[in-house]
């Protein structure tokens, strides 16, 4: 690497990063982001996801650059954390798909509320899904099946129901409210 003309090998970058150098902040930014963004974006569909990733993956490095032991140079550990953190996009991604895939409509509703830990397991937001809908009332319960299990649209769960149009609008809302809270209960 080279500062202004002047070689600055990786020791001495992660020693100016661990005294919390500014400067040696820009240079590590300057010289790996643009390498990792061209990188990422071979990996991933859209320019957002390849920013959030790469904002990850430096993150990552610089959290953890205490127990980088200087074993490979500086772009190799950036890499292997990048690879590491596309896997995990792709992972969260087949887990979503996965989850959602029998209540697809439901992902609004849950994925706000997921912590990384609880994404990474399939089971248990199944089994937090079905719990949620067990606890609902039998009306709300009916509304939610009717609308994201079976696509019902709003106007043939009126019908279903015997009910207005704006019932089963406000009925749908209620009941989404309502599986929401006892979604985050659990």
């Amino acid at each position: 690497m080279v500062k202004w003309g002047h070689p600055m090998d990786d020791a001495q970058l992660i020693t100016r990063l661990f005294a919390h150098d500014r400067q040696a902040a820009g240079i590590f930014y300057r010289t790996y982001a643009p390498q990792l963004r061209r990188y990422i974006i071979t990996k991933v569909k859209t320019a957002e996801d390849a920013e959030e990733i790469l904002q990850d993956t430096l993150f990552s490095f610089l959290e953890g650059l205490r127990d980088f032991q200087q074993k490979s140079s500086v772009r190799t550990y950036l890499f292997s954390i990048c690879q590491h953190k596309i896997i995990d996009y792709y992972r969260k991604k087949k887990l979503k798909h996965i989850v959602f895939s029998q209540m697809p409509q439901l992902e609004f509703l849950v994925s706000p509320m997921l912590g990384p830990e609880e994404e990474l397991d399939v089971s248990l937001v199944k089994e937090k899904i079905q719990a949620a809908m067990r606890r609902l009332i039998p009306v709300h319960r009916r509304v939610l099946v009717l609308k994201y299990l079976e696509h019902v649209s709003v106007e043939d769960i009126a019908r279903e129901l015997s009910i207005s149009f704006k019932s089963a609008e406000s009925r749908l809302f209620r009941a989404r409210r309502a599986f929401v809270e006892v979604f985050l209960s659990l």
